[in-house]
């Protein structure tokens, strides 16, 4: 009875934007943790995560079903009906504002309801069927999560957190890229734009690369800044030097281009899992005062 509502809220989704959402909250928090802070920061985000994904199912019920990788949802077997999805969405979305709204800061809540707006209003019901670029407005979202995490700690957003959400704007594409290949007869079916079916696979190469490589960039302005040590910078060199070098193999002419994706993707997630942990544990005490505060 429970299973079907909790499958419609997505739980990998949820997990792994749970890792950043620490991550930056360790990162701001410098060493000095408010473990009932990070709790409600967590869990009201978490909730909030929850329930786009549900409401997200309920707009995209018709495109899933002709997605073989989505046919399968509970919206789309009718193991729960589009309503009961969209009310407890609803309400998981009360909830998760709610705790984030008493709990955390005004800076938190903002961020966490931007995402929101740009989630479920302009990315699931306009961008993501209209234009190939809905990647590009549905990355925003997926990069909101570390900042409200950062923000519920430091109130405001400032440099390592405008890093934040550069960096995590900036992985997000490569990621979606890599799936609309893997994918491609999946989005073609459902006519959705992504970049590989609208311009082709050879297009999204080029920008899988281009993302990478600037993620990389971007990834070393936080210790450069001051934010994190030495530990932080290995890894985020290590990882993105690595991934960019896979990237890079897509161009080899036996490279069977399904798989290649596939491996891209995977170390994806290796990457910003790897990067989140880090920045977590490798923290410095920040002396620089600047930042641009809203």
């Amino acid at each position: 009875m429970l299973k079907p509502y909790l499958n419609v809220t997505k739980p990998g989704i949820i997990m792994g934007n749970l890792i950043s959402v620490a991550g930056g909250f360790f990162l701001a928090s410098q060493g000095h943790i408010d473990w009932g802070l990070m709790f409600a920061a967590v869990l009201g985000l978490s909730l909030v995560v929850a329930s786009g994904c549900a409401i997200n199912n309920c707009i995209d019920t018709d495109i899933d079903a002709k997605m073989r990788r989505t046919q399968k949802r509970v919206t789309v077997t009718g193991e729960l009906s589009v309503p009961h999805a969209f009310w407890f969405g609803v309400a998981l979305g009360f909830a998760g504002f709610g705790i984030l709204a008493v709990y955390t800061n005004a800076m938190a809540t903002l961020f966490a309801v931007i995402g929101y707006v740009v989630y479920v209003g302009v990315y699931s019901l306009y961008m993501k069927r209209m234009s190939v670029y809905g990647t590009i407005v549905g990355s925003l979202s997926g990069a909101v999560p570390p900042v409200v995490g950062y923000c519920a700690v430091s109130g405001k957003f400032d440099a390592g957190a405008a890093i934040l959400l550069l960096m995590f704007c900036l992985w997000q594409m490569p990621h979606s890229y890599a799936i609309a290949i893997f994918r491609y007869e999946d989005y073609k079916a459902a006519k959705i734009p992504v970049l590989p079916v609208v311009h082709g696979i050879e297009k999204a190469k080029l920008h899988i690369v281009a993302y990478v490589a600037v993620f990389a960039l971007v990834s070393v302005l936080l210790p450069l800044t001051g934010y994190t040590g030495v530990a932080f910078t290995a890894v985020a060199c290590s990882t993105s030097l690595w991934w960019l070098a896979m990237a890079l193999r897509g161009y080899r002419k036996d490279i069977e281009v399904t798989g290649w994706a596939r491996q891209v993707f995977g170390f994806s997630i290796i990457t910003i899992t790897a990067l989140s942990v880090t920045m977590a544990l490798d923290f410095k005490e920040v002396t620089s005062q600047l930042f641009v505060q809203l």
